[in-house]
């Protein structure tokens, strides 16, 4: 399979938990778009299956999902489906969603209160290779961008600022209970957010999470 030509009737599967929100995009990609849909999930695992049996062009992502959330659907799609584009249809709208998005190699991003019209543009040009965003969420991310490199403050725009402080320690050197100490949470909560962070930077432990913070700047003050 290649980028679909502009126009072209695309073969879409669609991700989404709940059903009478994906009977209506059915309708507006069938009837309106002239696009073919051949397969809906309700959950991210669903969603797998339905692109490894159909290999289609699109797959239409919601994040929010049970068994397996659109995130991680999105990052295996990515990687073991290539030339399918995942065009990520969200509420979500807040800083983390997209640039975690972004990572796990959506090519496009748009919240479910577009038009019609917007959300097939995004289809079409997602399966032409293009990358394509909502006007609230190119917005957000021409905010992020004009502040020019991230640096060690800006870095790793996925995590939340609570997360980012872990990971800072984390790379300092400190151990759980020093981070627990130092930032006044449960030793346990600090488990959680190191779970979470390791998710979200698609590392394998802790030792690679140090490496990539001290390569973005991070944990520079030491224990």
């Amino acid at each position: 399979m290649t980028d679909a030509e502009p126009g072209s009737s695309l073969r879409v599967v669609l991700a989404d938990d709940h059903p009478l929100f994906r009977h209506g995009l059915r309708q507006l990609l069938e009837q309106v778009g002239g696009h073919r849909v051949v397969a809906e999930a309700g959950d991210g695992q669903a969603a797998l299956a339905a692109v490894g049996e159909h290999d289609p062009d699109v797959v239409v992502m919601d994040l929010t999902m049970p068994v397996l959330s659109g995130l991680e659907a999105t990052r295996r799609v990515v990687r073991d489906h290539p030339r399918t584009a995942v065009l990520v249809l969200t509420m979500n709208e807040d800083d983390n969603s997209v640039f975690a998005a972004l990572r796990a190699g959506a090519r496009g991003y748009v919240l479910k209160g577009c038009e019609g019209a917007e959300f097939l543009r995004a289809v079409s040009a997602v399966a032409a290779g293009e990358a394509l965003f909502g006007p609230a969420v190119a917005a957000r991310i021409s905010s992020f961008l004009s502040g020019g490199p991230p640096g060690a403050q800006g870095a790793f725009p996925e995590l939340s600022d609570r997360e980012r402080e872990v990971l800072d320690a984390l790379a300092a050197g400190r151990s759980n209970a020093e981070i627990a100490r130092r930032l006044c949470l449960s030793p346990k909560t600090v488990k959680n957010y190191i779970t979470s962070i390791f998710d979200k930077l698609q590392v394998a432990g802790r030792a690679e999470a140090i490496v990539r913070a001290r390569e973005a700047g991070l944990g520079r003050e030491g224990p």
